[in-house]
């Protein structure tokens, strides 16, 4: 499936993704703006406020009862990091009209409805409503005081902090505890204004008979009451300006302890990707290091060693970047990283076959194969490609795997930095230092 594009006005622009393979329609609405310390918080908590009311549908019960009247369309919305934006989302899905027992506008009334939530929501002499905003206020301090409790990913959240200390990517996409109280329904209202004026607006529907929707958009009242504007978003750019020169040995170590029964390995590493093509390139390396039951972490780390309880890696390739994760015995730590850092330097000397390439570029294609079997999946595989501002349909992201060389993998293992190393641990125990 492609992506079709018509710009609506400069800064916002509607998507159209043709597909006949589900019963329903997904319609979508992304604001993304930069990463910024001062309005992240606030910026988190404006979805929140949104959904609980708009001018037309001033409480969540009367949402409700309007979207099950709509042949029980459901609505979601919530927040998400790419590379150095903060993105603000919103869904409806509604069904296909051609399932409808009767000709409905379905698909205008979806559309009208995450509009009305997203542009015209319910104020008070200007201003949000003080109780929606002081409730979510509360459930925005729940989110960020919860993300401890999934060790796994908390370790993860903390590696990036550590590694990206002075860059946006390090920022957390719900914001910080701290921050929460001191937002007044004056502030919230004044970043939603400034939100609007200046993120990059993308509104997307993904579905089949939709071709007619873009008059509709372009021509609705709220858009209409949009301005043009040079969107404040960062393009990903997964080249680097400095060169990476090869090492095995971390730039930091950072230790954290906490209760828990079990250590959690967090190694980020800077891939010193220097043209387009190898980014498709940095995607088999990742699979052949740690991308599933064939790669090598798991074999020599999992499976052999018996070290881990999981070990893997995944590329963010909004940063160029690999991030080692591993659930690990504590006592184990010393000899876990050794294996692991191993494995690195094995690729980087070349130390894997044409059938490990094979296997890894076959476990790639697969994965995105599977993209267009879920709504979801694929019109975020497009979002993802706009930010980028380099389109690649899935069929040409294919080919490229397909073309990607074991020599290449080698170039690229050269320039293979290992940033930072995160351990969590227990209390109990002694930290080690990470062994180059």
């Amino acid at each position: 499936m492609l992506d079709k594009k018509n710009i609506i006005k400069e800064g916002i622009t509607f998507h159209q993704i043709e597909t006949n393979k589900f019963k329903t329609n997904l319609f979508a609405l992304f604001l993304a703006i930069p990463l910024e310390k001062d309005e992240v918080t606030k910026r988190a908590l404006i979805p929140a406020v949104l959904r609980r009311g708009s001018k037309n549908y001033p409480t969540q019960e009367l949402m409700s009862k309007t979207l099950e009247e709509m042949y029980g369309a459901s609505f979601d919305c919530g927040i998400d990091k790419n590379g150095e934006n903060q993105i603000i989302k919103f869904y409806i899905e509604g069904i296909n009209e051609k399932f409808l027992p009767e000709k409905e506008k379905i698909n205008e009334k979806c559309f009208d409805m995450l509009l009305e939530i997203v542009f015209q929501p319910k104020m008070e002499e200007g201003h949000f409503d003080p109780a929606y905003v002081e409730s979510e206020k509360a459930n925005l301090k729940n989110i960020i005081s919860s993300k401890i409790d999934n060790k796994r990913k908390y370790a993860l959240d903390r590696c990036i902090e550590e590694m990206y200390q002075d860059d946006a990517f390090g920022i957390y996409k719900y914001g910080y505890l701290e921050d929460v109280d001191p937002i007044t329904t004056d502030d919230l209202t004044k970043a939603y204004q400034t939100l609007l004026q200046k993120a990059k607006i993308d509104i997307f529907v993904s579905g089949d008979q939709i071709g007619d929707l873009f008059e509709h958009i372009q021509n609705h009242p709220l858009i209409q009451n949009l301005e043009a504007r040079k969107p404040e978003f960062r393009i990903n750019q997964v080249i680097r300006k400095e060169k990476v020169s090869f090492s095995i040995k971390p730039k930091k170590v950072v230790e954290e302890t906490m209760q828990v029964n079990q250590g959690n390995l967090i190694i980020g590493l800077d891939l010193g990707i220097e043209k387009e093509e190898e980014k498709e390139v940095a995607n088999v390396y990742n699979a052949i290091l740690g991308g599933g039951a064939n790669s090598k972490l798991f074999q020599n780390v999992r499976e052999k060693a018996s070290l881990a309880y999981t070990a893997g890696s995944n590329y963010t390739k909004q940063k160029a970047v690999i991030f080692i994760r591993s659930g690990i015995e504590i006592q184990n730590y010393d000899q876990a990283v050794t294996i692991i850092l191993k494995q690195i330097e094995d690729l980087k000397n070349g130390a894997f076959t044409e059938e490990d390439v094979e296997n890894a570029k076959e476990l790639l294609k697969a994965s995105l194969r599977g993209i267009p079997e879920e709504q979801d999946s694929e019109l975020t595989y497009y979002y993802g490609q706009e930010l980028s501002g380099k389109e690649t349909s899935l069929e040409e992201y294919l080919q490229k795997v397909e073309l990607v060389t074991k020599q290449q993998v080698e170039d690229l293992a050269q320039r293979v930095c290992t940033n930072t190393i995160y351990f969590l641990r227990n209390e109990g125990n002694e930290g080690k230092e990470a062994k180059a």
